[in-house]
């Protein structure tokens, strides 16, 4: 009986040994934790765009402080200042990967940051996720599969404001301001490739550097051309300075503003409200403040976060409720990943997203990924700025 008895205990722990082994980890990953890294501009020209960065970090706390974290893990998300410079990105980044030993990289900022660190990222097989750039590149799978933006493509974007153009002002002449890197060069890219035969329409293009204290010359100069259109392909405080001096010049082109650029308190509102009433931007989240959204559950749910959670944080600052969002996505896919928290898996949840959308998701736009097409969103709205908040022009566009 007694050897009986052994022999049954033996069996079950045959038995049981498969389910505990279920459990893998990679590095970052533990029973009890699940370490997370990012770079973003806390300092420099772009500072405003750290509102990304403090609302998620803000997120994790809540899911951790409230619901014990995802799958019993605490998630701790190492949140470095890069100044958004290329340099600081590369060296924190290797700090993060070596040092701390991060399960992965996500959603960092910048096209000149992330590039210097895309290599080394998939060199290492760490996952480069979600990241707060459009440019093209990062659809490249084959050649890059560990690296995923997390936006909408620059190109794409670019192209529907060309579009809007030929639909809504025909004859118009255009001025473009571009920021002198691959954020600049991506937008005006697809913007002129979807202008096509009516290039022409550009009847003056200027660039600065991210470390010029101004752009008020370049300003002056577009001004020159009396063009009916104004791009301005800008970022933070660049972005605001040129809505503000086209606006003391009295000239009152139609203004397209890039998604990313487009806060109204971190970027619209230090222009002025008159200054950038009409201006006209690409949207695929709610926005924040429009009295649209005042009874929306998914709204609600944010401010009622917010308020809680970030009571330091505007809430109605696009940049905060971006954090909020990829916030949410990131926690779905580590949900996602069980007890496998691998790099590779990690991955594979975030190639098979179908449908997938958050609390501030525009109806009509989905987040859509397959091991082949790494674009998380193709479709879009238009949206004005009346002074106060946004209001959505026209239906949903697809790409």
């Amino acid at each position: 009986m007694r050897r009986l008895f052994g022999v049954l205990i033996a069996m079950a722990l045959l038995d049981a040994g498969p389910a505990i082994a279920q459990k893998k980890y990679d590095p970052g990953a533990s029973d009890t934790e699940i370490k997370l890294g990012q770079t973003l501009p806390y300092s420099g020209p772009v500072s405003v765009l750290s509102g990304v960065g403090k609302s998620q970090a803000a997120y994790f706390r809540f899911l951790n402080e409230s619901e014990g974290g995802i799958n019993g893990r605490k998630v701790t998300l190492l949140s470095l200042d890069d100044g958004y410079s290329p340099p600081k990105t590369i060296e924190l980044t290797r700090q993060l990967v070596e040092r701390d030993n991060v399960f992965a990289i996500v959603n960092t900022i910048g096209t000149a940051t992330n590039r210097t660190t895309h290599r080394y990222l998939n060199q290492k097989k760490v996952p480069q996720l979600l990241i707060l750039s459009g440019a093209a590149q990062w659809n490249d799978p084959k050649h890059y599969p560990w690296t995923m933006m997390g936006m909408i493509a620059y190109q794409t974007e670019g192209a529907v404001y060309a579009r809007n153009i030929l639909t809504a002002t025909p004859n118009a002449k255009i001025a473009l301001l571009r920021q002198n890197d691959d954020f600049g060069k991506d937008y005006v890219e697809g913007f002129k490739h979807a202008l096509g035969d009516k290039a022409a329409m550009i009847v003056a293009e200027v660039s600065y550097e991210t470390t010029d204290p101004t752009i008020d010359a370049q300003i002056i100069q577009l001004r020159a051309s009396n063009a009916d259109a104004l791009f301005i392909v800008a970022t933070g405080k660049h972005a605001t300075q040129a809505i503000r001096k086209a606006h003391e010049l009295g000239w009152k082109p139609q203004i397209y503003l890039p998604v990313g650029s487009a806060s109204v308190p971190g970027v619209l509102k230090p222009a002025g409200a008159d200054a950038a009433t009409g201006v006209i931007t690409a949207a695929n989240a709610k926005s924040a403040g429009d009295p649209a959204w005042n009874d929306d559950p998914g709204m609600k749910q944010y401010f009622e976060w917010a308020k809680k959670w970030a009571p330091e944080l505007n809430p109605h600052d696009s940049f905060v409720a971006a954090g909020y969002s990829n916030g949410i996505i990131v926690a779905h896919l580590l949900r996602q990943c069980g007890d496998q928290l691998t790099r590779e898996n990690f991955m594979r949840q975030a190639t098979g997203l179908k449908g997938y959308v958050t609390p501030l998701t525009l109806p009509g736009v989905t987040l859509d990924t397959s091991p082949t097409d790494y674009l998380p969103y193709q479709s879009l709205r238009l949206q004005r700025f009346d002074g106060t908040s946004y209001k959505l022009i026209g239906d949903v566009i697809r790409e």
